[in-house]
Formats: structure tokens, sequence, C-alpha cells
């Protein structure tokens, strides 16, 4: 892999990880596009600790807030009646799904699921679902309302993201919408149920992406999850202004633009699907 590829990527990481766009699809349409292969999953879930560092460092505060109050809980009945507590066992328990279908699914994820035509699919057809959720998700319920089924719904609906075209916060983000959830309530969740599973799966795959065979450098790797965090942190601090005012209409058209469009080149032969 050459050093400008290795940029590229990781600036692509950055830009989209937090967007309901996909991260996973879009590294493997520009590394396919420009590059003329494919970066590899294991290369994605890398790039994406940088990401999810920017996630930790944005939200210090209040991951530090969650995890002392779980601690507390265990002893204290008071606590554990608080809101950060419920919080705290609702990422756990939305973290649950992927983690097991991630172990469960492995080889596909790796390999078919990454074929191009299942990702433009997956691009246009969740996508539409996003808007749908935006039109008509009453989006009046707040932090406080999240119950252990909401939970367990958004970490399904994160799950889906092993899916590269499906997003990780698209997923959880329409899930949110669908079952009432404000706007910016269903991304900050999203932020923060994103931590354990993305951060657990960088960390096994880091063998895969520094193997000899791999065609990245030890160096390659570091660059490209720095380039990802630094990016990654300023695109938290404008998403998390831009849904408290807008909608995600502008995601949805783009989605299904770059589905459509992807699908054409597919069609035509002008590249290859795997």
């Amino acid at each position: 892999m050459s050093w400008l590829e290795v940029i590229v990527l990781g600036l692509v990481q950055g830009l989209t990880e937090f967007l309901p766009i996909s991260s996973s699809g879009h590294l493997r349409i520009v590394a396919e596009v420009f590059f003329e292969k494919d970066a590899g999953a294991a290369f994605t879930a890398v790039t994406q600790l940088g990401t999810e560092a920017a996630v930790v460092i944005y939200f210090a505060k209040d991951i530090w807030n969650l995890f002392i109050t779980w601690c507390r809980g265990f002893v204290d009945a008071e606590v554990r009646r608080t809101f950060d507590y419920r919080m705290a066992w609702l990422v756990i328990i939305g973290t649950i799904p992927i983690g097991v279908l991630g172990l469960l699914f492995e080889d596909a994820i790796k390999e078919p699921a990454r074929n191009l035509w299942l990702v433009s699919s997956m691009l246009v057809i969740f996508g539409i679902v996003l808007g749908l959720a935006e039109r008509f998700g009453p989006q009046r319920r707040d932090y406080d309302s999240l119950t252990v089924k909401d939970g367990i719904i958004l970490g399904f609906a994160q799950a889906m993201a092993l899916i590269p075209g499906v997003s990780r916060s698209g997923g959880t983000i329409t899930a949110g919408l669908a079952i009432g959830l404000k706007r910016a309530v269903a991304v900050r969740y999203s932020f923060l149920l994103a931590i354990p599973a993305v951060v657990a799966s960088g960390l096994f795959s880091l063998g895969d992406v520094t193997a000899g065979d791999s065609g990245v450098s030890t160096a390659q790797m570091v660059v490209a999850t720095l380039v990802a965090f630094v990016v990654g942190y300023a695109i938290i601090a404008w998403l998390l202004k831009f849904v408290e005012r807008h909608s995600v209409y502008v995601f949805v058209w783009y989605r299904i633009v770059l589905g459509l469009m992807l699908l054409g080149a597919l069609s035509l032969g002008w590249i290859s699907a795997t």
C-alpha cells in the first residue's frame, strides 16, 4: 500500500465514520475506484481506532461519569436509580449484539460482505429507510426516556453495520428516530454505543493488518489512524451541532445518489465488484 493510499483512506475514515453514510462502505469504494484494490476489513477496523479515540476524548467527561457511576452502583442502591447508571448499562447491553454477530460472521464480513454490489445496494436501501425514519419518527423522546428495550433495538441496529454500506451511525440513528428519540439524542447515544464494539474490533484486527502479507507497514497504519483521529474529532463537533438544527435528508440523498452511481458503474463494468 502506498503512502498516498494510506493518507487518503485515513481521511475518508475520519470524514465518514460518524456520518450516517457508512465509513466501511466508503473505504471499500474509494480503495477500488482510485487504487483498484480493497484495503481490507482489518485495515478498516484498525483505522476506526483513531476515530473512536476522538470519541473517547470528546466525551471523556461523560464516559468517566458513566464508568464511575456504574462501578458505584454495585454497592449503592441510590446510585442504581440514577440516569447515568442506567445509561451505562444501556451502552453495555447495546454492545452485545454486534459483538456476538461479529464473531459468528467474521469470515463473511472479511470477504463476501465487501462485494460492491452489496455495498451499493445497502447504501440505497438504508438511505431510504433513514429518510422514512426522519419523515415519520415523532422525535419527542429525550435521554431520560431510554429503556432496556431501546438499548436492545439500537444494539441490533448497530450490528447491521457489519455489512459495509449500512453504516453503524446510520443504523443506530435510523432506529433511534423510528422509536421516537430526538435526533440529537439518537446521534449522541450512537457515539457512546460505538466505543466498546469498535475499539474491541480494532484491537482484535491489529494482528491481521500488521501481518507480513497485509501490504501495510506499522508506520503506515499509525499515520492512517492518526489522520482518522484528527479529522474524526472535527466531524464529531460539527455533526452534533448540525443535527440540532437540520434534518438528515442531505445524507439520505447522498447515499441514494452514490449507491445508484455505483450500481451503474458496476453494470457497465467500469469497476470490479470484488
